[in-house]
């Protein structure tokens, strides 16, 4: 594995593990960084894919965008689509005033995001 792969791999883990912290949290649980978390996290996640097969991308928080260059090598990954779709409005949408995630929408993103995680640690041959 590429050295900067392994980079992509520990920040997406990071958020992950913010995103589980977040959720957890018993005195003042935060649903909306939970949500953004694992956005982040299933973004990064498909950057180190990409890094690893060495296809450009360029800076977009899209992860559609990203997933449609993901497909390139791995077409059975459309099936990730849904999940995607839904972490996409996670990056902004309960990141200002006017929105707040609830733990219903916190526990969708973490499930959503851990279906990603496993499917890009599986194809770099790491512990899902």
């Amino acid at each position: 594995m590429k050295p900067i792969t392994r980079e992509w791999i520990d920040k997406a883990e990071a958020d992950w593990n913010s995103a589980g912290l977040l959720f957890r949290s018993r005195k003042y649980p935060d649903y909306s960084g939970s949500c953004f978390h694992a956005q982040q996290s299933a973004e990064k996640y498909l950057k180190a894919k990409l890094v690893e097969a060495d296809i450009y991308f360029s800076k977009t928080h899209n992860l559609i965008a990203l997933l449609t260059l993901v497909l390139t090598i791995e077409p059975s990954w459309s099936l990730l689509q849904p999940q995607l779709r839904a972490l996409n409005a996670y990056a902004i949408e309960y990141r200002y005033p006017g929105n707040t995630a609830v733990r219903d929408d916190a526990r969708d993103a973490i499930i959503a995001c851990n279906v990603v995680r496993a499917t890009v640690r599986r194809a770099l041959g790491l512990k899902a």
